[in-house]
């Protein structure tokens, strides 16, 4: 058994936490201020998206030094004290490591321009121009080709994102062994381990078009287990946007010394049309969602370890999402939860999920943040898009809407800052927020503090093997969980109309362990579920 099996990690996105001094940006000296509240959450550890110093291209994952602290997030010794006072309440810290590509400020790539004689130029990825133009057809998640061309040396560059993100060349020992050394640095530090950005692009061969799973990839991860966090007892979680059940096996079985675990993506492509962009949106059918979480509760066995997630930082709110943020708030954040965090594997709360933080949709191009949603926007308007069509995709899938400041009160700017704040505030954080969660016993916050806990009391929630029960109505999601002669069923009504189960083979039940109506028993004979109703309940055998 390993810590992070039985742990529940809460990420926080540095910049809209909390800020300390004024100046409208989240800072470290913040998150040790809500240290007490996350403890009284009851979470394990900290994911800590990217602090290290950065230009801010991508907040944050456009990284120039390592081995240094963003100045508007604070300083080294900050980072010590947050590492330390979290670990007196047993909170670990998990360190984002972004070690695909690096900022064009980083040094390595400052010293890589210069010539092509630098010892530094291989640390990246140089090709001359084919006919006078980009090496190949490699496109960048941003928009546009992967290629940025150099003046200076007549070469391109690779990047498979912002133009300021160079992409690191991986077959260079040399690079490898420098990433070793810093990730030694902050393990020596004391950290919990390493949520690893775009992991799986670490491989790339570009010349031969391929950036996810190269052929070179586990052997790169081979090597830094054990040139680093091998030795250590820490978390580490790939994101690996392709990865199937079987080649998550490839990351996470103990035999290979890998990882602990990935994140798949394949439920969150769910409303996204085939074989078209994320901003392509189509319904979700709930049909899908079982099918895709069934396959992967049921087929990593020994071999492998679940992350389990609804939001991160570059995912839109899911209660606004595929809940209902408006009449059925309450009811379809408190869903969303218990569906997640009785399954098996490690589940992930990010920021906010744990009041129903929603979506705030703006209206003009101007009021967005995020580079992603901005290069998509004017390539679309280029290629004859309405804007209304295209403002509907970010309103729907931006980043943006993941990244809104924390909000803790209603007081001015909820909270967050006494400045003004660097994206902006939901206006719902008036009826939205901490405080007003916190001393509600029936309150969304309430209801993941107790799921937390039952994951600590009861082994059933970490070991217990998942079976989905399909003999129900599309829109509901129902599954059980046996351990040591033990079941427990889970049931959500994922929609707004009402829906009757009749499971005679499940007999009833009266001991009801959580739910988000009232509810004191369910009888599987003759059973209705409100809109968006979910409960667990123990399973006693039939005399």
């Amino acid at each position: 058994m390993k810590w992070w099996q039985t742990a529940v990690i809460y990420q926080i996105y540095p910049r809209s936490f909390q800020d300390s001094d004024g100046d409208g940006i989240g800072d470290l000296k913040g998150i040790i201020q809500r240290l007490d509240y996350l403890e009284h959450l009851g979470i394990t550890a900290i994911w800590l998206s990217p602090v290290y110093q950065s230009p801010n291209d991508d907040n944050g994952y456009d990284i120039s030094d390592y081995q240094a602290i963003m100045t508007e997030f604070g300083t080294m010794d900050d980072m010590d004290e947050l590492i330390r006072q979290a670990e007196e309440r047993n909170i670990k810290i998990i360190m984002d490591l972004v070690v695909n590509h690096t900022s064009d400020e980083h040094k390595w790539f400052i010293e890589s321009r210069k010539s092509k004689d630098n010892p530094y130029r291989d640390y990246y990825v140089w090709r001359d121009p084919v006919n006078g133009e980009v090496p190949n057809s490699l496109r960048s998640t941003f928009s546009g080709s992967a290629w940025e061309f150099d003046e200076a040396s007549g070469q391109y560059f690779l990047h498979l994102f912002s133009k300021k993100q160079p992409d690191l060349n991986w077959e260079n020992e040399k690079v490898r062994q420098e990433i070793w050394n810093m990730m030694n640095f902050w393990l020596d530090k004391g950290v919990g381990g390493f949520r690893m950005d775009v992991i799986d692009l670490v491989g790339k061969i570009p010349d031969q078009e391929i950036t996810g799973n190269g052929p070179k990839l586990h052997d790169y991860l081979q090597e830094m287990n054990q040139e680093t966090f091998g030795k250590h007892d820490v978390l580490t979680v790939g994101e690996t946007w392709g990865a199937t059940p079987e080649i998550a096996k490839l990351y996470s079985d103990p035999k290979r010394k890998e990882l602990s675990m990935v994140f798949q993506f394949e439920h969150i492509g769910l409303d996204q049309q085939e074989g078209k962009e994320k901003w392509d949106l189509k319904p979700l059918r709930v049909s899908e969602l079982k099918q895709i979480l069934n396959k992967w509760q049921t087929t990593l066995g020994d071999e492998g370890w679940n992350s389990l997630f609804w939001n991160n930082h570059d995912l839109p709110r899911i209660v606004s999402r595929w809940g209902n943020d408006t009449t059925y708030h309450t009811e379809s954040a408190k869903m969303f939860a218990i569906i997640l965090h009785f399954m098996k594997g490690t589940p992930y709360i990010y920021q906010g999920e744990e009041i129903g933080m929603t979506n705030y949709p703006v209206s003009d191009i101007s009021e967005i943040n995020d580079i992603e949603s901005v290069n998509m926007y004017h390539e679309r308007l280029a290629n004859g898009y309405k804007k209304e069509e295209i403002m509907a995709s970010i309103n729907s899938k931006g980043r943006d809407n993941a990244r809104t400041p924390m909000q803790w009160n209603d007081t001015p700017n909820a909270g967050f800052t006494t400045g003004t704040p660097w994206l902006h505030i939901n206006p719902n954080f008036s009826d939205i927020n901490v405080a007003a969660n916190l001393d509600n016993p029936d309150s969304i916050l309430s209801c993941y503090r107790k799921l937390i806990q039952l994951r600590k009391d009861h082994p059933i929630v970490v070991w217990g093997e998942f079976e989905l029960i399909t003999d129900v109505p599309e829109q509901v999601f129902m599954y059980l969980r046996h351990y040591e002669g033990q079941t427990w069923a889970v049931v959500a009504n994922f929609g707004e109309e009402k829906a009757s189960l009749q499971l005679s083979d499940l007999g009833s039940s009266d001991d009801v362990i959580i739910s988000n109506y009232e509810r004191a028993s369910a009888d599987f004979d003759r059973l209705m579920l409100h809109p968006y109703e979910a409960f667990a309940v123990k399973i006693c055998p039939r005399r």
